[in-house]
């Protein structure tokens, strides 16, 4: 390798939570002209990395087919109603006995090693939930920065009783969805997570996994897993979040919380039609829920008459997956205020428009802090894991509300919440407020500089 070269390769799994970031702080590295820019993910996103590109080029390298069980996209409706189950433990549960594969990684890490011997990177900006680009990272001893798009805490905070963590023993346990105000019962619940985290790799079933991938480790050379591993190697650690919107602790010294990633703006300036329509509104309610989320025809229908109830006082833009829309009920019947897309140019175009007064979300980590970022109060119908603990940091914050019970999608709990949001100023007043901070920690700029400043890069 030339002496001059100092390749940065990015690697992310093709989850739209976990890439995004990734894409807006690669294309601000291209924008300010770094070169030898590469980017490492499943093939379906090629044509997704070649126009990140806006002054020197970003090379794609493919980690081949997207693997199922790495994928929640891509699992069968049975495996999505295990993890988006009302039981908060068991939801957790069901997340790691699907993507807990040792043999998945593997594909994944020999694919990886294959652009590694090619690209030679000087340094790695890796999505913290792609272990296989960790352990590769670790392996070959290459500097590698870690990308989180959740709250800080949860990549921070100890699964087990007794597990090495940064945030205090009795702070809520990432995927309860519990507030740092517990009452007993719930501190008890928090504990008994612990305890269950533990119990279940004691089962047969998950000690035949442990065992496979502890072979697969010594076959390949890998350093045995560590409770805080991730974070202690890394060189840097960049949350896409601000510690406001976390409860308190100490946060170590290498993660960095520079807000969320969002690009220059107008993302999508030709978008004329939609914008168009955005301007011409006085009131506007954004619903989108994530690319994971598969609504049935009756939370469907529930959704359509959320937006009826709202007529006369708002319009409500849905962002609805083409594959979703059969569920409709006919044209026909739909109410006038409810406009329906399959995909929005930009997500952040919209919620930075003046006219739309709430963000209606999953509460997944990008869209929770975009809508802040954006100074947009929420109602949230919590999908799974995380959802659960960002829901609670809004409310507890006085930022958002969430919906009584999401798998239900009661029509009148939604159309309370929204219309408490909307009807009390001091819910956009603490979005705001938020929203300056977010936007102060600098984001994609404050990113690439950190990166560039790393030693591997001098």
């Amino acid at each position: 390798m030339d002496s001059a070269r100092r390749p940065i390769l990015f690697v992310s799994l093709p989850e739209s939570g976990l890439l995004n970031p990734l894409l807006v702080l690669a294309g601000e590295l291209s924008r300010q002209g770094v070169e030898d820019l590469w980017f490492a993910t499943d093939e379906p996103r090629r044509d997704e990395i070649k126009r990140i590109a806006e002054g020197s080029p970003v090379e794609f390298a493919s980690l081949g087919e997207v693997i199922s069980e790495l994928s929640a996209v891509t699992w069968d409706d049975e495996v999505y109603r295990e993890v988006t189950q009302s039981s908060r433990f068991k939801a957790h549960r069901a997340v790691v006995r699907h993507s807990y594969r040792p043999d998945a990684h593997t594909a994944k890490l020999r694919r990886l090693e294959a652009v590694v011997d090619e690209v030679r990177p000087a340094l790695m900006v890796i999505d913290c939930m792609s272990s296989f680009a960790i352990e590769l990272a670790t392996s070959r001893k290459i500097p590698y920065v870690l990308s989180v798009p959740f709250v800080a805490s949860n990549v921070l905070t100890a699964y087990t009783p007794f597990g090495k963590g940064y945030t205090p023993w009795t702070f809520p346990v990432p995927h309860t969805g519990l507030s740092a105000r517990m009452t007993l019962k719930e501190r008890v619940i928090n504990e008994l997570f612990k305890v269950r985290n533990v119990a279940m790799f004691l089962n047969p079933e998950m000690g035949k996994v442990l065992a496979e991938d502890a072979r697969r480790r010594k076959a390949l050379e890998l350093p045995p897993p560590g409770p805080m591993g991730r974070i202690e190697q890394a060189e840097l650690v960049l949350c896409n979040s601000i510690a406001e919107l976390d409860y308190p602790f100490d946060i170590p010294e290498k993660m960095r919380l520079v807000g969320a990633m969002v690009p220059p703006l107008p993302e999508a300036p030709d978008d004329v039609e939609l914008s168009g329509w955005l301007d011409a509104q006085s009131s506007v309610v954004y619903a989108g829920f994530g690319t994971i989320t598969r609504l049935t025809r009756g939370q469907v229908a529930n959704m359509v008459e959320v937006a009826r109830r709202l007529q006369g006082r708002n319009q409500v833009l849905w962002k609805l997956p083409k594959e979703q829309q059969h569920l409709l009920p006919p044209k026909e019947q739909l109410p006038d205020n409810l406009r329906i897309e399959s995909w929005v140019p930009s997500q952040h175009d919209v919620l930075a428009h003046p006219n739309v007064k709430v963000f209606f979300t999953h509460g997944g980590g990008n869209g929770f802090n975009e809508g802040v970022y954006f100074g947009k109060p929420l109602v949230v119908r919590p999908l799974w894991v995380d959802c659960f603990d960002q829901a609670v940091r809004g409310r507890d914050f006085g930022i958002s509300l969430t919906l009584d019970r999401p798998q239900d999608f009661d029509v009148d709990d939604a159309v309370d919440k929204l219309q408490r949001v909307l009807n009390n100023p001091s819910f956009r007043e603490k979005a705001e407020r938020l929203g300056a901070l977010q936007r102060a920690a600098g984001g994609r700029e404050s990113a690439a500089d950190l990166i560039l400043g790393l030693p591997a890069l001098a």
